[in-house]
C-alpha cells in the first residue's frame, strides 16, 4: 500500500493507494508529529511519499518516515514520470508538478491542461508526450473579492454566491461578477488560447471552487478533486521501481 501525503497551508490531506486507487481518505487539521505518526502506524503502509506547499514537517517525523518506510520527500530534484521543461524547478508549486503528473497519467498520450481554483487559480499545460510546458498564476476568485475590499475606501467584502446575470445590477452583484464572471472569461480564454496550440486538449479542474466554475463554463470540463494526490501516488510508483 502507498500513502501519498499533500501539506497545504492549512490542512493535511492523506491518501491511501493499492493497485493505483484510493481505498482511504483522510483530511487533517494542524495535527501533532505523534497523531500523524499512529495515523500512518495503524495501516499497512509500505511506500510513502510527502509534498509540503506550507509549513515543512517536523524532522522528528521525517526521520520516522525514512526509517519505516521507502520514503519519497519530494522536492525539485525528485525523479518524475515527466519531462520538466520550466526554466526554474526549483521555484515551481510541487502541487502544481504533482496534478499535471497525474493528468498525464489519466490521459496518456494526451495534451492536458490542468487548472486548479484555490486560493490562487493555477494554469498548467502537459503535452501528448509528457512534456510540461508550463503555465501561469493569477488570484483565486476569494482573493479577487477580498482585494477589491481591502485597496478601497467604501467597496463591502463579498463572498462567492449566484447572482442572477453575469452583468452587475448593483455594487454586491458587479463584485461578486467582476471576481467570478472574470475568473470563467480568464479560464475560457485560456483553454482557447491552449486548443490554438495543441489543437485537442482535455481540461482538468481540481481544487476548492473546481465545482463551483464547472457549473458555469460551457465546455467538456474533467473535475477531479484527487489530481494532485494521484500524481503524488504515480511519482512514488515511479521512484519504487526505479529501486528494483
Amino acid at each position: 500500500m502507498n500513502l501519498a501525503i499533500d501539506i497545504g497551508n492549512t490542512r493535511w490531506k492523506l491518501a491511501w493507494f493499492e493497485d493505483g486507487e484510493i481505498v482511504e481518505k483522510q483530511v487533517l487539521q494542524d495535527e501533532s508529529t505523534e497523531k500523524i505518526m499512529k495515523t500512518v502506524t495503524n495501516h499497512n503502509v509500505e511506500n510513502i511519499i510527502l509534498s509540503s506547499v506550507g509549513a515543512i514537517p517536523k524532522d522528528q517525523l521525517l526521520q520516522y518516515f525514512d526509517e519505516n518506510y521507502y520514503f519519497v520527500h519530494l522536492t525539485a530534484k525528485t525523479p518524475i514520470p515527466i519531462v520538466n521543461e520550466y526554466r526554474t524547478p526549483e521555484t515551481l508549486g510541487l502541487d502544481r508538478l504533482a496534478a499535471v503528473v497525474g493528468a498525464h497519467h489519466l490521459f496518456p498520450n494526451e495534451s492536458n491542461l490542468v487548472i486548479d481554483a484555490g486560493t490562487c487559480i493555477t494554469f498548467d499545460l502537459i503535452s501528448a508526450n509528457g512534456h510540461y510546458k508550463g503555465g501561469n498564476i493569477s488570484p483565486g476568485i476569494s482573493m479577487r473579492l477580498e482585494a477589491m475590499h481591502y485597496f478601497t475606501a467604501k467597496l463591502p467584502k463579498m463572498a462567492i454566491g449566484e447572482t442572477e446575470n453575469w452583468i452587475g445590477y448593483d455594487t454586491s452583484s458587479a463584485l461578486k461578477n467582476g471576481a467570478q464572471w472574470g475568473a470563467i472569461f480568464e479560464i475560457e480564454s485560456f483553454c482557447n488560447r491552449s486548443e490554438q496550440k495543441f489543437e485537442s486538449i482535455n481540461v482538468i479542474l481540481t481544487g476548492g471552487d473546481a465545482d463551483f466554475l464547472a457549473k458555469k463554463l460551457k465546455r467538456k470540463i474533467f473535475v477531479n478533486h484527487d489530481l494532485v494526490l494521484s500524481g503524488l501516488n504515480k511519482i512514488l510508483d515511479y521512484n519504487a521501481k526505479q529501486l528494483e
